[in-house]
C-alpha cells in the first residue's frame, strides 16, 4: 500500500506535470483564467491519463513494440472522444468554453510519456495509481493557477464575487502575459521547495548515518 501511495504522490509534487516537469503549459495558460474551466480541463486530463494507463497496461504484453506509439495514440484519441461527447451532452457551456483545447489532449506529452515510461512496463493497479497521481497533480496545478488568476483578474472565484465593489481588477492576470508571469513564479517556487526538501532529506540521512 505504501508503494502505491508513493507512486500516486510523485505526480502531486515530485513529478508534477506543470510545476516540476513544465509539460502541458499550453492549457495551463489558455484555460486557467477561470477556476471552472481549469477544473473541467484538469478532471478531463486526469480521466484520460488514468484510463489510458490502464488500457496500455492491460495490453502491454500483446502490443508489438514497433507499433506501440500508434496504439497509444489511438487509445488516447478514443478516450478523449468519450470525454468530448460526454461534456457536449451534459455540460454544453463547458464544452463551448473548452472545445478548442479538448482535442489537444490527444497530443499532451505527459499522457504519452506515462504510457511509455510506466504503464507499458507495470501491472494494472500501479499503472492506475500512476495515472491518477499525474492527473491529480495536473488538475491541482491548473486549479491553483486559476484561483490566483481569476481573483486578481476578475475579483471573482468560480463566478462569485469575492472582492469588494471598489476592487479594481488587475486585468493582466487573465491575459497571456500575466499568465506566463504567474506560472513562471509558481514553477520557480515549487523548484525552490523541491530543493529545500532534498537538502532536508540529505541532512536527515547524514545525521542518521
Amino acid at each position: 500500500m505504501k508503494n502505491l501511495w508513493d507512486i500516486f504522490y510523485k505526480g502531486l509534487f515530485d513529478q508534477n506535470p506543470i510545476f516540476r516537469l513544465a509539460l502541458s503549459l499550453c492549457p495551463a495558460l489558455a484555460v486557467t483564467s477561470t477556476v471552472t474551466n481549469a477544473l473541467a480541463m484538469g478532471l478531463s486530463v486526469m480521466f484520460v491519463i488514468t484510463a489510458n494507463n490502464v488500457v496500455v497496461s492491460i495490453f502491454r504484453k500483446v502490443v508489438n513494440p514497433k507499433v506501440r506509439v500508434p496504439v497509444y495514440i489511438t487509445s488516447i484519441a478514443t478516450i478523449v472522444t468519450v470525454v468530448i461527447l460526454t461534456l457536449q451532452a451534459y455540460f454544453p457551456l463547458l464544452y463551448k468554453s473548452l472545445y478548442l483545447y479538448l482535442n489537444l489532449i490527444v497530443v499532451f506529452a505527459i499522457i504519452l510519456a506515462r504510457a511509455e515510461v510506466f504503464a507499458a512496463k507495470n501491472p494494472i493497479i500501479p499503472s492506475f495509481f500512476d495515472g491518477l497521481g499525474m492527473g491529480a497533480g495536473f488538475a491541482g496545478a491548473m486549479v491553483f493557477i486559476a484561483i490566483f488568476r481569476e481573483i486578481l483578474g476578475n475579483g471573482t472565484l468560480m463566478g462569485y464575487q469575492v472582492m469588494g465593489a471598489s476592487y479594481d481588477p488587475a486585468l493582466i492576470a487573465i491575459l497571456p502575459p500575466g499568465g506566463f508571469i504567474m506560472i513562471g513564479l509558481m514553477i520557480a517556487s515549487f523548484n525552490l521547495i523541491g530543493e529545500y526538501q532534498k537538502k532536508a532529506k540529505a541532512t536527515k540521512q547524514g545525521s542518521e548515518a
